[in-house]
């Protein structure tokens, strides 16, 4: 038996329990310090990136979206799916952020990773620092639940606010609200587009390569 810190927790089966079009679900039996095996649930994710688009006024872009799991709407940054085959993490940030928010920036940074739940699933979010915003129309038309959201401008310190307050849960939101409020407030420097990003999901991606 190897001390703390050094086990390897090696996959000795797994099965597909579903395989849908956003997330898949699979159940790995893992083997743990001592030599027992134990079940562990996993939810698949293809990732995504969220948008702190920051003004010249330093106000922040949020969006009030229907959430379903939830039942309710929700105040969130501008994000969406890594779900474009070969698409650069801040060119899917980058129409995402035109689609929904209807705006384009000229300065993109990374500000954080975030794993959404780990105990359970391997999604993880960049969220990108975009600043020099310029307003156009939304492309494409909206549907779904898009079709209702609300595009709203918040000053950072009043997203910090409401951050601290409970009045933001999403984590990649409150993530990148306070991390946006600390290189904006020059204690902390964003790291370049192009940084590694090591946790980026990749199963389930592979998966919809392998079907196609």
């Amino acid at each position: 038996m190897t001390g703390p810190g050094a086990h390897d927790f090696s996959v000795v089966s797994t099965e597909d329990v579903h395989i849908g079009r956003v997330v898949g679900m699979r159940v790995d039996d893992v083997v743990m310090p001592g030599g027992s095996v134990a079940r562990r649930e996993v939810v698949e994710h293809l990732g995504a990136v969220a948008i702190a688009a920051v003004d010249d006024d330093g106000a922040v872009t949020l969006i009030h979206q229907y959430r379903h799991p939830l039942r309710r709407r929700l105040w969130e940054l501008p994000a969406g799916l890594l779900d474009v085959d070969g698409e650069e993490p801040v060119e899917t940030a980058r129409r995402e952020l035109l689609e929904e928010a209807g705006l384009t920036a000229t300065r993109w940074d990374v500000l954080v990773d975030v794993a959404a739940s780990p105990g359970f699933t391997d999604e993880v979010v960049r969220v990108f620092l975009a600043r020099g915003l310029a307003r156009v129309d939304r492309t494409p038309p909206a549907s779904d639940e898009e079709a209702d959201l609300v595009v709203h401008r918040v000053p950072l310190p009043e997203a910090v606010r409401m951050a601290l307050a409970g009045e933001l849960v999403n984590g990649s939101t409150v993530a990148g609200v306070l991390a946006a409020h600390t290189v904006l407030a020059g204690q902390a420097q964003p790291r370049p587009v192009d940084a590694p990003w090591p946790t980026r999901p990749a199963t389930f991606a592979g998966r919809r390569v392998g079907q196609g």
